[in-house]
């Protein structure tokens, strides 16, 4: 007996209400599902169903075994998507986001590097400092920078960032370096507004947070003119570590505060569950996972 086919024939029968809408259903006989039915539950050792000329309903057993069947039909439906979607070559568009600083620094490339294996998809890549929706806005595919709530979507971890405070070593000469972040309140700082407020910094002490007031010379949205702005002296800065990277390297900036950042920000690729069996979506969070997480590796400290 094909026990599959025997409790999708099961499943049916419940949901049709009777042997004989069941047989149509299926486009089989009555006599076939009669003696799949008997089969079951032969093979089961219970009876499944009460039956008499009038009516049909469920043993105790027969219930129970019900919600398992249309579990284990579910799990073999889904496996059988799934493993058609692999088969399938991804082609079409692709549309993906992430915030500037890091799609520039670690989406792009990865973004390019797929197209070149993939020549049949083309990508939408959308760079904004702004939490999108991703069903509303018909993204298929963005990378997030943040603690997330429970939702529907799909998240796969990437790694993590760290919020640092940085200074050019100049302006470190000229104030000292800060002990506590308490000493802000009294220098001026650069704020990139699309992280932080421009009039208050949120920083980790122990196991609460601390907020302290900070004057801001210079508030903007463009990371890219507050982290030059902090290299030319002009404010101690904060950032998500992969922003001033490059600079930190150089020497350009130099991380202060160290003790007090708080815990780690998660970065995951994430994606609505209603796209998970998407070949497009599968193969390029197959492609770009490992990529990505191997880049945030060298923000460790």
């Amino acid at each position: 007996m094909d026990q599959l086919h025997a409790i999708a024939a099961f499943l049916k029968i419940v949901d049709a209400g009777s042997l004989t809408a069941a047989a149509d259903a299926l486009d089989v006989s009555q006599p076939s599902m009669v003696r799949t039915l008997a089969a079951l539950e032969r093979d089961l050792g219970v009876r499944l169903l009460n039956r008499t000329t009038r009516r049909m309903s469920l043993t105790d057993e027969g219930r129970d075994f019900y919600e398992r069947g249309r579990q284990i039909i579910a799990a073999v439906d889904d496996a059988r998507l799934s493993l058609s979607a692999r088969r399938a070559a991804p082609r079409g568009r692709l549309r993906i986001a992430s915030s500037v600083a890091f799609g520039r620094t670690y989406v792009a490339p990865v973004v390019a590097a797929y197209l070149a294996e993939h020549p049949e998809v083309t990508i939408e890549l959308l760079l904004l400092d702004r939490v999108v929706d991703l069903v509303e806005e018909g993204i298929d595919v963005a990378v997030r920078i943040a603690r997330l709530p429970d939702s529907s979507l799909v998240a796969q971890p990437l790694g993590e960032a760290h919020r640092v405070v940085v200074a050019s070593p100049l302006l470190i000469r000229g104030t000292g370096v800060p002990a506590r972040p308490a000493d802000l309140r009294d220098q001026r700082c650069v704020s990139f507004t699309g992280l932080s407020s421009a009039t208050q910094w949120q920083f980790g002490e122990g196991r609460g947070l601390l907020n302290v007031p900070v004057k801001s010379v210079l508030a903007t949205n463009q990371v890219d003119a507050a982290v030059q702005a902090c290299v030319a002296g002009a404010g101690y800065g904060r950032f998500n570590d992969y922003m001033v990277l490059t600079q930190l390297r150089d020497g350009a900036l130099t991380r202060v505060l160290q003790k007090f950042e708080g815990p780690p920000i998660p970065v995951n690729i994430v994606y609505p569950s209603a796209r998970h069996q998407s070949p497009n979506v599968r193969s390029f969070v197959a492609f770009a996972q490992p990529r990505i997480r191997e880049q945030l590796r060298e923000l460790q400290p």
